[in-house]
């Protein structure tokens, strides 16, 4: 009778234990996907067009001018000295401010913007500084860095030729533009821009952009042809 019972409570006894172990890898693999979930990197991938076309980024408030960039405001003439009327590249922020679609691809150490406007390229940097010689560019120098969901990019090292939008808005090669990009919902992205460059404005100012999804859309082939323009930089 010992002896059966002796048994009967090692045969529980390994039953709770065995139970115990399975209930804590259950337990385990359900906390999983939350884990996975928080840490996953927002995906921007997709096709995306402007929601509502801007000429003008701030066309609310007029941004802090400083005398120079009064002067060079009231100097541009979108028919006659635009820089695009000599199919040179938009510069940013303007490309992202055009109203053709844009391809946003997400690979390993970087996010790469692919504008239909011209075929431009923007690539996005991550978790890395610019690099100390930077030679001017139309796009300038772009890296970035996650911040929960938002992506935060941070621009410099372009030339003074482009314009900051298609109504004249000028800026010099000290031109500093920190972008928050960040999905609202599945179909929406917002892209929230940070201005700053002393020599053009008083202070730092701020717009913002909205893009759609388009899923069934594709980046199509883009040739500038106003070559019979004459345009002059200087």
């Amino acid at each position: 009778m010992r002896k059966r019972l002796m048994g009967s409570i090692v045969a529980v006894a390994a039953v709770l234990v065995v139970s115990a172990t399975l209930f804590a890898q259950t337990a385990d693999q359900s906390k999983k996907p939350k884990e996975q979930a928080a840490t996953q990197t927002p995906d921007f991938t997709g096709v995306w067009l402007v929601q509502k076309f801007q000429p003008n980024m701030s066309p609310n408030v007029r941004p802090p001018l400083t005398p120079w960039g009064e002067t060079q405001f009231k100097a541009a003439d979108p028919t006659k000295n635009d820089p695009n009327l000599a199919c040179l590249p938009h510069g940013v922020p303007r490309i992202m401010y055009v109203p053709l679609p844009m391809e946003i691809m997400q690979i390993p150490g970087r996010v790469i913007i692919f504008q239909e406007a011209g075929n431009e390229v923007r690539q996005v940097f991550l978790n890395r500084e610019h690099p100390k010689d930077l030679d001017a560019t139309y796009n300038g120098n772009s890296v970035g860095k996650w911040e929960g969901d938002t992506l935060v990019v941070d621009s410099i090292g372009f030339n003074d030729i482009t314009w900051l939008d298609h109504v004249g808005l000028r800026h010099s090669d000290a031109l500093h533009v920190v972008e928050r990009i960040r999905r609202v919902d599945h179909g929406t992205l917002e892209d929230d821009f940070t201005i700053e460059d002393a020599k053009a404005f008083t202070k730092p100012w701020t717009s913002q952009q909205i893009y759609k999804l388009r899923p069934s859309w594709e980046i199509a082939e883009y040739v500038c042809e106003n070559n019979k323009y004459i345009y002059h930089p200087n």
